[in-house]
């Protein structure tokens, strides 16, 4: 039974990770017409077990990716430095213009106004997505535990807990636009922090996530009593 707190950590930590991904698929889905939402936050989340699997298979050479390429200005560049690099651009990217389209821009709630984006266009997106936070989520599984079946049980596991809580998230994200907004600013922290850490500038994730939730918190007050106001004016008058 030793094997239970290894493998419970690292299912505890893999989803805490994944939950970026959810909100990324989610939002992204919110793009698409009523009856193909689903089916693209089955079809990313899905391929990013996939993925991760397949990693596994070539583990050694994901170790690899820790290995210095070159150096500039005495930061040194690895693989993994680069993916998390380009992953966290394209993240601050997306998540930038999303809040631009949300604040500034036209309303994009209806599918009418996405024509450009077809599910296929989406799901490339989301599989870029897919292949940084897998890269991510291996090195941190292979950095906790060394039996390989646990990586695998752990993935699996962590997988089938997201497809479970994917549809309630963004179910709630696309009634609460506030918190849509929220979860848009979550996915910029990520962007910055992947990019950090692509520059060797470590983060510890526990502030990360520590501030996400605490900012979760206050906006749940905010709508608690916005709603208590708003019911206290329904009854006056």
């Amino acid at each position: 039974m030793e094997f239970l707190v290894p493998l419970i950590t690292l299912i505890i930590l893999e989803v805490i990770l994944g939950i970026d991904n959810i909100i990324f698929i989610s939002i992204l889905a919110d793009k698409l017409p009523h009856d193909q939402r689903d089916k693209l936050r089955y079809w990313g989340i899905g391929l990013a077990m996939v993925m991760r699997l397949v990693l596994l298979f070539f583990i050694s050479w994901i170790l690899k990716l820790d290995q210095t390429l070159f150096t500039v200005m005495e930061t040194p560049f690895s693989g993994k430095s680069l993916i998390l690099l380009a992953g966290g651009l394209f993240l601050l990217y997306k998540a930038t213009k999303e809040i631009y389209h949300q604040t500034e821009g036209k309303n994009e709630d209806s599918p009418i106004h996405t024509k450009a984006k077809s599910f296929n266009q989406l799901l490339v997106e989301v599989i870029i997505l897919d292949i940084v936070f897998s890269v991510d989520s291996i090195i941190t599984a292979v950095g906790m535990v060394d039996e390989l079946w646990i990586m695998y049980t752990a993935v699996i596991l962590t997988v089938i807990i997201m497809l479970i809580a994917s549809k309630p998230i963004s179910d709630f994200i696309k009634k609460h636009h506030s918190f849509k907004i929220l979860a848009l600013c979550f996915l910029m922290i990520i962007g910055v922090s992947l990019i950090g850490e692509g520059l060797q500038f470590h983060i510890p994730k526990g502030f990360i996530y520590f501030s996400m939730f605490f900012s979760f918190m206050v906006d749940v007050i905010q709508m608690k009593a916005s709603s208590k106001i708003a019911a206290e004016t329904t009854k006056t008058n």
